[in-house]
């Protein structure tokens, strides 16, 4: 067996037993061999999926034009203006962002920094080869504790990354009417699911707090997921911002629309070859999971950071917002034909419009 299958059966042997969130660490982010850190085209129509960035430049095109007024209005003498993309893949958005601002912005340009938040040297690597052009305004930091951006003056952004946090699976026992978490162990030479029983007190608040009157519907065995390192990594980034905006691009649902009787297997899945799969222990590190955020969890974390919320839509409604501010200021001409349907796909409900959601917190 080859890493990340042999990390995880050592972990599993060590222990007995581990949760999914742990299992799913080490299937994306195992060193060398995780799904995330294989050069592997994974993104894009030869992939496994594909995302806003893999439409083409006009995503970014429009992020840029609205970071471009965002930077405006956080400008402070004396202070430099940073943008920071967590989770920045292979480059592509923030050279499509770069581009635009060189082209469009070029005194705005002069006076910015792009900071790529990425723990993984795999990665930055292929950033960094992808970014050459732009070296000199570029930088690259492991994490939020950076003393140099502490607390930093500008945007910090993510595209379709806090779905990519370990999850912690939970399901209901009708018969005992009580919640116990899903683990993972070793069956044989397969890996296997396990039931583990943590104190009830011990449950997130989104499943101890649920309506008596839904849990009564709710089937045996229905599952939900949890991400606490969401949440985490959110409530630091808020801190650490100064003054400026947090914004967040990915799918999910609200906490009131995460646990539905329409949804007995929860949000969790597998994708390979633009396949979906329910069967998320099979060949770990071939093939991505995911799970929709909770964004009712992740927009309290930036409120309770002391964060103001501005905004809280779908992908289609900011877009199409960014777009007839652009037109109207003559910044983009009339799309041409690529260009249309580059943002049908963005924003049609049969296709990235239809699951994307947009959180913009700000300070100051």
């Amino acid at each position: 067996m080859k890493m990340p299958t042999e990390a995880i059966c050592r972990e599993i042997r060590k222990h007995g037993v581990i949760s999914f969130a742990r299992f799913m660490e080490l299937a994306l982010y195992c060193p060398e061999s995780g799904y995330y850190e294989k050069k592997g085209d994974n993104v894009g129509r030869a992939g496994d999926f594909i995302t806003s960035v893999s439409t083409g430049s006009l995503f970014g095109e429009l992020l840029a034009f609205q970071f471009a007024g965002w930077l405006r209005e956080s400008q402070i003498a004396n202070f430099k203006l940073q943008i920071i993309e967590a989770g920045a893949h292979d480059g592509k958005l923030a050279a499509d962002i770069l581009n635009w601002l060189q082209n469009h912005r070029p005194e705005l340009f002069s006076q910015i920094e792009y900071c790529i938040l990425e723990p993984s040297l795999n990665r930055q690597a292929w950033q960094k080869e992808a970014l050459k052009p732009f070296a000199p305004r570029v930088r690259w930091l492991v994490g939020l504790n950076d003393s140099t951006i502490q607390p930093f003056n500008g945007i910090l952004f993510s595209n379709e990354l806090l779905d990519a946090f370990p999850v912690h699976r939970f399901g209901w026992d009708a018969k005992s009417q009580a919640w116990f978490e899903w683990g993972v162990a070793l069956v044989g030479e397969v890996f296997g699911w396990v039931k583990i029983q943590p104190p009830q007190s011990s449950l997130p608040s989104t499943i101890r707090h649920l309506p008596a009157a839904l849990v009564d519907v709710l089937p045996d065995g229905y599952t939900v997921e949890t991400s606490p390192a969401a949440e985490t990594w959110w409530r630091e980034a808020s801190r650490s911002l100064q003054r400026g905006r947090l914004l967040t691009i990915d799918y999910g649902y609200t906490a009131g629309e995460m646990v539905s009787p329409a949804r007995p297997r929860g949000t969790l899945r597998a994708y390979h070859s633009h396949r979906v799969s329910d069967d998320l222990l099979a060949h770990p590190g071939e093939q991505d999971l995911t799970a929709h955020v909770n964004f009712t969890a992740i927009q309290q974390a930036g409120e309770e950071a002391g964060l103001k919320t501005e905004s809280f839509c779908t992908q289609p409604q900011f877009l199409t917002r960014i777009l007839q501010k652009a037109v109207s200021d003559k910044s983009f001409a009339q799309l041409d034909a690529k260009q249309v349907r580059q943002f049908q796909t963005l924003t049609h409900l049969e296709h990235l419009g239809r699951a994307f959601r947009v959180l913009v917190q700000s300070r100051g």
